[in-house]
């Protein structure tokens, strides 16, 4: 605690010393009006922070800016399932630069597998141990890779990987020792939604067999609330989750309904969903976390803001409830206003959300992680009709 005040102190300090920082910070500081908003600009905008995001280093994957530090190294989880986003986006704009780059961060992707099949969690150098969520991630955009090139290498890497998720889960559907924190979560859904994608590409059984039996696992995880069990990222406060890994819970089960036809999968996401719709129906905010009874502590978390409006436009879809077009909408003019504040900012933050809102919040502080744009971009797209996945 007493480092992280530190930390927190010096960085905040050096934000105040740098122009563009510090008006950042003071626009963070008035708050966001909610506008509507030019959303093609907006996505423009997005893409173009991904694309420095994956430029500004010295390999083809995705970093993620600092406000006082800068660039960091490429993060493979986060590079994986941003390629099926950026061939999306490039379909949308009709820009082949966005395929490009898709293409160029598959093919990094293919140099750094490791050996037992599966990608190593964090970033760069930081030389961590293949984890089953990370490497799920880098599937997704290995399929989607292969989709759009028929190139079977990264099919062919997609499957070693596979095998080796099926290989280390645990006998009651969930998995622990290959994975983050060595604990058992429920946003590993979004493990399940890749490995259905693999069953369907390949016709091999055992990952629909694997995706089903965590599914169940996850299903005996929510109470009558909707709420998950087991869905925080941490260890301390996994009595009440953030929405990142709420909203990644719901999105897997959301697109695992969809692959399988299953519809027990979207009836469990829509049980969260719904609540969390209200909540910013009425608040015109959603908290960072929420606990066993659905309430709300800590600043937004922008990733699973963003994360939610996607959540809700695909829930729109399947029940024509109107309350979740309007979830969705208004979130998304929310998190474009709120990237419109980034114009005062750093250049190279531009078209960027920040971890939180305002900056300073626990979730990321100061930084724009590139997941969390990847979503917003998302986000724009499924308001736009367009899905990517």
């Amino acid at each position: 605690m007493i480092r992280s005040a530190i930390s927190y102190t010096r960085d905040l300090g050096t934000a105040l010393v740098d122009p563009a920082a510090r008006r950042l910070l003071w626009a963070h500081a008035g708050g966001v009006t909610q506008k509507t908003v030019d959303r093609e600009a907006a996505l423009t905008a997005a893409v173009g922070y991904l694309l420095r995001a994956q430029q500004q280093g010295t390999d083809a994957g995705l970093g993620s800016y600092h406000l006082t530090k800068g660039w960091g190294a490429s993060y493979p989880e986060t590079t994986g399932y941003a390629i099926p986003t950026l061939f999306v986006a490039g379909d949308r704009l009709g820009r082949s630069d966005l395929h490009e780059a898709a293409v160029k961060a598959a093919d990094w992707l293919l140099t750094i597998q490791r050996p037992d099949g599966g990608w190593q969690g964090g970033r760069i150098g930081e030389d961590r141990q293949s984890v089953v969520f990370n490497t799920a991630q880098v599937v997704r955009g290995l399929l989607a890779a292969h989709e759009r090139t028929q190139r079977s290498v990264y099919l062919d890497a997609a499957i070693r990987a596979g095998r080796w998720i099926v290989q280390v889960q645990d006998a009651d559907g969930a998995w622990r020792i290959a994975n983050f924190m060595g604990v058992a979560r429920v946003y590993d859904t979004y493990v399940d939604a890749p490995l259905l994608q693999l069953h369907v590409a390949s016709g091999q059984e055992e990952f629909r067999e694997a995706a089903v039996r965590n599914l169940r696992w996850v299903l005996e995880q929510q109470a009558e609330n909707g709420w998950f069990a087991n869905a925080d990222n941490t260890l301390r406060h996994n009595d009440r989750p953030i929405t990142h890994t709420l909203a990644y819970t719901m999105d897997g089960l959301l697109e695992c309904a969809r692959i399988t036809g299953e519809e027990r999968w979207a009836q469990a996401a829509l049980k969260a969903a719904e609540p969390l719709a209200e909540r910013f129906l009425v608040q015109g905010a959603l908290r960072g976390r929420y606990d066993a009874a659905w309430k709300g502590s800590e600043h937004p978390i922008l990733t699973g803001c963003a994360q939610m409006a996607i959540v809700w436009s695909h829930a729109a879809e399947m029940t024509n409830d109107q309350r979740y077009r309007t979830a969705a909408e208004g979130m998304v003019n929310w998190l474009a206003s709120v990237q419109e504040l980034g114009r005062s900012g750093p250049d190279q933050a531009f078209g960027a959300l920040p971890g939180s809102f305002p900056l300073w919040g626990r979730y990321e502080k100061f930084a724009f992680p590139n997941w969390g744009t990847k979503y917003f971009v998302d986000a724009l797209l499924c308001a736009g009709r367009d899905m990517a996945r």
